[in-house]
């Protein structure tokens, strides 16, 4: 038996004045709820999400470059989360919206806020879900975002190992290793236990074979370091443009027009956490990366907290902010914790919406 979406929502393709986006959406009209996922994923980990929003909303879940069906085109880390963002505008274009509301994971959010930011007046409501914080992913210290090193060390293409990557470029669907992809994605997308329906577990596997392998995309190209742990982010591909050093959106807690905003967390994620197993502080503080100097000298990346100080400071500032933290999630409540994810957001996006 293999895997279909779900009866009404559809595959499409379209032409944009950037590149050709694949996305899935839903049938008929209604306010368009855009959803954008997380790094090594694609439009299919929001299949649920989108057959189940209410009424008088029209889902488009959307390939971001180097993802899924979309052009692999080379991805300027150096931008941050800029290719992304302008990808997502081209789009709006390209289908006549002329706004949305925005909903992010992981990757998606930290792409969803550089849009906001961009341009706050196309986007309706912004909903993260277990976002990369605003300050990026790795390598900084503190809530305002300090650099632990000056070249960012610590963080970029070198925090995914190259050994699962080379196994999604491989197509290996095996479970015969920690780094084969299925184990991978098993271990961290959700809460570990949690089961996906086989069938559904199998295209999510030939969904991550559609990422783009290389320096220009997954993972990027790495750089050295003279810091702890001897490697830099470089200036291309997505991993990069993850990093701290290219990616700092905390402006948009003070940009005058501020979209309402809804931030769910998984209690038990294990990728976006303030003691992350892709963060090298944590990594070196566990003895998986050799000599560590110590939380003095490179301090883990309080991601999750960081978070709640932005969202705080975005609501002190003047905006519209809800937050919920679904318990016994992982990185992926809307997968592992469905109900309660879309109680939370349904009541949200019928709230703010028009």
């Amino acid at each position: 038996m293999t895997y279909s979406l779900p009866d009404n929502v559809s595959s499409h393709h379209v032409d944009t004045s950037r590149l050709r986006v694949h996305y899935l959406a839903t049938e008929g009209d209604g306010e368009p709820v855009i959803f954008l996922h997380g790094n090594i994923a694609s439009s299919l980990f929001w299949d649920e999400t989108l057959a189940t929003l209410p009424d008088g909303f029209k889902g488009i879940a959307v390939d971001l470059r180097s993802f899924g069906g979309t052009e692999p085109k080379p991805v300027d880390a150096t931008r941050g989360m800029g290719d992304f963002a302008d990808d997502l505008d081209a789009l709006m274009d390209a289908l006549d919206m002329e706004a949305a509301h925005l909903v992010g994971w992981s990757t998606g959010g930290l792409a969803a806020m550089q849009y906001a930011l961009d341009h706050p007046t196309r986007v309706r409501s912004i909903t993260l879900v277990d976002s990369v914080p605003p300050h990026g992913f790795g390598g900084t210290a503190d809530m305002e975002g300090t650099p632990i090193n000056k070249d960012y060390s610590g963080t970029g293409a070198a925090i995914v190992p190259q050994e699962v990557l080379d196994r999604i470029r491989d197509e290996d669907r095996s479970s015969e290793s920690d780094m084969c992809p299925r184990v991978f994605m098993n271990a961290f997308y959700w809460k570990q236990g949690y089961k996906v329906d086989t069938d559904r577990e199998d295209a999510f596997v030939e969904e991550l074979f559609k990422c783009a392998i290389g320096e220009d995309n997954l993972p990027g190209d790495l750089a050295s370091s003279d810091y702890w742990p001897g490697f830099a982010p470089g200036t291309r591909g997505v991993n990069n443009a993850l990093s701290s050093k290219y990616s700092n959106i905390l402006a948009l807690a003070d940009v005058d027009s501020k979209p309402p905003l809804l931030w769910v967390q998984g209690s038990d994620d294990l990728v976006v956490s303030d003691a992350s197993l892709y963060d090298m502080g944590n990594l070196g503080k566990l003895g998986m990366i050799p000599d560590y100097p110590g939380e003095d000298v490179y301090p883990i990346q309080p991601m999750v907290s960081q978070m709640r100080w932005f969202v705080e400071k975005y609501g002190t500032n003047g905006g519209d902010t809800t937050q919920v933290v679904i318990e016994n999630a992982g990185h992926g409540p809307h997968i592992d914790h469905p109900q309660e994810f879309q109680t939370a957001f349904h009541d949200f996006l019928e709230r703010v919406g028009s």
